[in-house]
This record gives C-alpha cells, sequence and structure tokens, in this order.
C-alpha cells in the first residue's frame, strides 16, 4: 500500500519504522525541519513501568490541583471554554478510576519489548538506563499510589517497596540529609533518549527508502479518495492510507472530517545538563512522587522534567517552575550535575486525551487511521502503538490488545 503518515515525532518516526517493515510505501509530511522537533524533543525519557510516571493517567497519582503553592496544574493565560471541558473530564476520570489504566500499562510493556528488539537489531545506542525509583518523600505519598501499584501487580510488573536505607544503596548519589519515607523499585523499568532514538531510527529507514517530507505542513486530509492537501497545494495527493500521528494538529485536522477528538496541550518542562560527579548522581532514573518530577541520566547528562501548565506555544517559560525543577534536584543529587553552564532548557507540549491514553486504530473515516493523543506516554508507547497499528492496517491480530484504546470511547 501506499501510505503517508502526518508527523515525524517519535509516534510517527516508529510508525513509518513498522510500516515500511510490512513492505508498504511510506511518506512522512513533518512541518519541521527535522524529526522529533516538537513533543519528543527533550522529555523525561521514562519507559515502561508507566503507570508511576508523572501525568500518566488521572487518578493514579497526585490529585489534580489548580490552585496555591502545592497546584500540580498551573493555569497560564486564561481558561478557555475548551481546557475547562478537558479538565472537567479529566477530574471525573481521576475520581471514578475509570481511565483505561491497564490497558495503558500493557501497551507500555508490549512498546517496551518491541524498542528492545528494534535497538537489538540495529545496534541503536540511544543513552539507556535501567532500573528506576520511585522517591516518597511521605507515607501519603506512598498511600495515594497503591491504585497504580495494584494494576503493576496484576500487569505481573516486578516492584518492590523498600525502605530509605535500601534506596540509598541503589542509588548511592541520593542525598543522605533529604527526608526519604522510603521508595518504590522497578528493577525493570527503563529510560532513553527519546529524540536520539527518533533521529537514528528516521536515518535508517530514510537509507531505507522511506520518504520524510519536511518543511511541510498538511492542510487538509482527503476521504474519497483518500489523501492530503499540502499548505500551497490545491490538489488532493493520493494514497492508499493516512495515519494521522501529528500531536495537537490532529486536533485542527479532523473536525471537517466530522471527528472529534477532545485534545488538551499540557506544557511541560525539562532541564538537561552535564555531570558534574557521577557519584553524586543518578544512575538511572527516579521519580519525585510528590512533586511529579523525574530525574534521569541519560548518558553524560542528567535530565530533569516536570511542571504542568494550560498555556499558549508562546508562552514565556515560567520561571518558578524551573526553580522547583533546580530545587528537587538539589535535593536529591546536591552537587551531582553542573548547572552554571551548558543547560538546554525546554518547553513542550504533552498533548493529552482526558483519560491520558492515546487512541489507536481506525478513525471510522475509510482510509484514515489514527496513532495520537499519546500526552506525556508517546515515548513510553510510540513503538507498541506503531507495530499494533501496522498489524491492523494489515489485517492482522496485534500481539497486544487495544480494548480501551480507541476511538470509539469519545
Amino acid at each position: 500500500m501506499k501510505i503517508a503518515i502526518v508527523g515525524a515525532g517519535i509516534v510517527g518516526v516508529t510508525t513509518a519504522y513498522e510500516l515500511a517493515s510490512d513492505d508498504h510505501e511510506v511518506t512522512v509530511f513533518e512541518q519541521r525541519s527535522a524529526a522529533a522537533e516538537e513533543a519528543s524533543f527533550a522529555t523525561a525519557g521514562l519507559l515502561a513501568p508507566y503507570l508511576l510516571s508523572p501525568w500518566a493517567v488521572p487518578g493514579f497519582g497526585q490529585p489534580l490541583r489548580l490552585m496555591g503553592a502545592q497546584a500540580t496544574l498551573r493555569m497560564a493565560g486564561g481558561l478557555t471554554l475548551a481546557n475547562w471541558a478537558w479538565l472537567r473530564r479529566w477530574r471525573s476520570m481521576a475520581r471514578s478510576h475509570s481511565a483505561p489504566a491497564t490497558a495503558v500499562e500493557r501497551l507500555a510493556q508490549y512498546s517496551q519489548t518491541r524498542l528492545q528488539s528494534i535497538a537489538s537489531q540495529h545496534e541503536l545506542d540511544f543513552e539507556a538506563s535501567d532500573g528506576r525509583l520511585v522517591l516518597l518523600r511521605t507515607e501519603e505519598d506512598r498511600t495515594r499510589l497503591q491504585p497504580a501499584l495494584q494494576v503493576l501487580r496484576d500487569s505481573g510488573v516486578t516492584l518492590r517497596e523498600i525502605d530509605a536505607d535500601v534506596a540509598r544503596q541503589i542509588e548511592p548519589g541520593l542525598s543522605p540529609e533529604a527526608p526519604l519515607a522510603g521508595a518504590i523499585h522497578l528493577p525493570d523499568a527503563r529510560a532513553g533518549n527519546c529524540r536520539l532514538f527518533a533521529q537514528l531510527l528516521r536515518q535508517g529507514i530514510q537509507g531505507g527508502g522511506v520518504q520524510f517530507v519536511f518543511n511541510t505542513r498538511v492542510d487538509r486530509l482527503g476521504s474519497s479518495p483518500t489523501g492530503v492537501v499540502l499548505q500551497g497545494e490545491a490538489e488532493l495527493r493520493r494514497y492508499d492510507a493516512v495515519v494521522l500521528c501529528a500531536g495537537m494538529a490532529s486536533a485542527t485536522l479532523l473536525p471537517a472530517l466530522g471527528l472529534d477528538l477532545p485534545m488538551a496541550a499540557v506544557y511541560g518542562y525539562s532541564v538537561s545538563a552535564p555531570l558534574r560527579e557521577s557519584t553524586h548522581a543518578p544512575r538511572a532514573s527516579v521519580v519525585d512522587a510528590g512533586q511529579q518530577i523525574s530525574i534521569t541520566r541519560l548518558g553524560q547528562r542528567v535530565r530533569i522534567a516536570g511542571g504542568a501548565e494550560l498555556a499558549g506555544a508562546d508562552a514565556e517559560h515560567h520561571t518558578p517552575t524551573l526553580q522547583r525543577l533546580y530545587r528537587t534536584l538539589n535535593d536529591w543529587f546536591p552537587g551531582g550535575v553542573q548547572l552554571s553552564s551548558n543547560l538546554q532548557i525546554w518547553r513542550g507540549a504533552r498533548t493529552m486525551l482526558p483519560d491520558g491514553a492515546p487512541v489507536v486504530g481506525a478513525s471510522g473515516v475509510p482510509g484514515l487511521w489514527l496513532n495520537t493523543g499519546h500526552g506525556a506516554s508517546g515515548w513510553a508507547l510510540a513503538c507498541g502503538s506503531a507495530r499494533a497499528l501496522a498489524d491492523l492496517i494489515a489485517q492482522r491480530e496485534p500481539e497486544v490488545s487495544l480494548d480501551g484504546l480507541g476511538m470509539r470511547r469519545f
């Protein structure tokens, strides 16, 4: 088949890889000048297990608070009607614990297996690390995580609830002075550099025949016949199928086809800094459960990621949020990172649906497939959702169940 993909983030690149592996003729359209330049650029880097990651799914971590010093979501630039509707649905999901947490975790585990297979087959070095600690400042943090821990146990994930002394043996760089009630140890968890993986994979498949068309925006999707209309062109470019992997651009392209997804751009921050003293830095990744901030070793750098805000794409960096990242890093790993120079500070959108899960599968419009709305989990779910979607297009049963992740739930 001749297939067009809209979007060259981590989801679009992995989807192109899987479709090309099935011998389809694939063209990827991307409005930026390179792959993984938007939401995939400087992510937290966390892979499976996923449910203990910040902003995983509603109701399985910190409650949604909009006001005060401990607010988990910052409102900036006013609250639009669409954002208010999204917030109400997120809160409803959190209160009822009705988000498809099991389905998301199942896909994350499958995705990690698929990613490891791709990386091994093509010898991709993407600054991966193994193991994770979820740090609990208080017993209240532990209590809030129990629903997520139960889902992980039911899914067969290996985890241990450990005390502070054992946590500091696993991560010797942790400050002995930081208050620590305990931790969750996930020995099989992984992390890695999302953008580096996407760039390496893109180079390989471009050499193998996949066509990437950068600096090109898709203005409209066509049905009957199926295709795309590019900015500045009047004629439809015809394809046998189109796969939408375009983040927030998906929300603008779908309504013309009579489809609507309740997406919101929830912006987060990351700071990538060079190592200063390896013994005072994380060996792998840690997550501060209370602050919803992750600290991850990526090669010779450490990436601190967190914060959440509903604001415009062009909003200025929020200094207090960045200060909270620095403060959390200093709480746990003082002296391990060089913060005076060579910093990469990034603000990027998580395209989130109100149940925290993506849409993977048929759109209901003939020829149009969806692999979008991954929110904070694009890196964790990309390889698995790409393989599953390729199987659906080939009319094969995917190896992982996608129940609860389809378009019909909206």
